[in-house]
Parts: structure tokens; C-alpha cells; sequence
């Protein structure tokens, strides 16, 4: 199994992502996780699809999710030439005790605390995947009481190839 990162380009009409993720449930596929937002055209909405599968059923998702109507470009963020983040909430069981070490490993992680309440705190990190992965292993010895990832959010580097909404007919 391996994981391709997606990009498309799609209108930014009501069901549009209904639509994708029933194509996925339909033919059985997995997302490992979905991100989508307007462009700075609001006719259009980017979304950011991790799949997972071999290489045919990852071509095939291309190749599926690039026919339906409201798609008006997919590509795939390969990982040497783009640039991935993802949002990642901790709420953490913190003791009066518990607070300093958390924030010291926080800090190493340029994370930030967003709440602090008597008994517990709450984490907010930004970074790759690894990052994030490393901070919770940290994290580790402590209680875990919620985890809210926002999935991946990616950019091809550089501005050659660059997709304008407005250019796409």
C-alpha cells in the first residue's frame, strides 16, 4: 500500500464534496484524510485528497475523480516538489505538576497552548506529518484526552505551473 497526495480544483457548488467522497465509497477507495477550502476566487474550491492503495488503484482514483462534473483539474502533490502541513489540537490531563513539562515539550515543537483549564490544557501544532507524529510520541506519557487533526493542506513549490481558477475553462 502506498499514499498519493491529490490536489483538484473543483467548483465551488453545493454537494461537491458529497459527490467525491461517494465516488470514493462507491468503488470502495480510501481517504486517508480530505481538506478543502475556497480559492481566492470563490467560484472555485481547492481540495487536498490523501488515497491510499497500489499503484493501479491509485491511478484509477485519478482517473475517476478527474471525469466527474465538478473537477475541473486533479493532480498529484508529489512529495519532493510540494509542501505539506497539517493542524493538529491536543486537549492533554495537566496537574498543576504536568503544566511545566508540557510546555517545555510544546515549546521545542513550536507549539502553542491555546487553553489552559484546572485539570487539563489544549495544544495547538502546525507542521509535517513526522512533526506532529514526534510531539505526540512525546506527549505520550501523559493523558491523552482529545485529538482534532484538520488532515493534510499541500502546495506544489514554486510558481511554475502555477493553476489559475480563472484560467481553467
Amino acid at each position: 500500500m502506498q499514499k498519493k497526495v491529490f490536489q483538484l480544483l473543483v467548483d465551488n457548488t453545493s454537494g461537491v464534496l458529497s459527490r467525491i467522497s461517494g465516488l470514493f465509497s462507491r468503488r470502495g477507495y480510501n481517504i486517508e484524510s480530505i481538506t478543502a477550502g475556497t480559492t481566492s476566487n470563490p467560484a472555485f474550491t481547492r481540495i487536498t485528497i490523501v488515497a491510499s492503495g497500489d499503484e493501479a488503484i491509485l491511478e484509477q482514483i485519478e482517473k475517476q475523480v478527474g471525469k466527474l462534473i465538478d473537477v475541473r483539474k486533479i493532480w498529484e502533490l508529489e512529495p519532493d516538489s510540494s509542501v505539506y502541513r497539517e493542524l493538529i489540537l491536543v486537549k492533554v490531563r495537566a496537574s498543576d505538576k504536568d503544566r511545566q513539562p508540557i510546555v517545555s515539550v510544546s515549546d521545542i515543537f513550536r507549539a502553542k497552548i491555546i487553553d489552559v483549564d484546572k485539570d487539563s490544557m489544549i495544544i495547538e501544532l502546525t507542521g509535517n506529518q513526522s512533526k506532529i507524529e514526534a510531539f505526540l510520541d512525546l506527549l505520550g506519557s501523559y493523558e491523552i484526552l482529545e485529538i482534532a487533526r484538520t488532515g493534510i493542506a499541500g502546495l506544489k513549490r514554486g510558481s511554475e505551473g502555477v493553476i489559475y481558477p480563472d484560467s481553467i475553462g
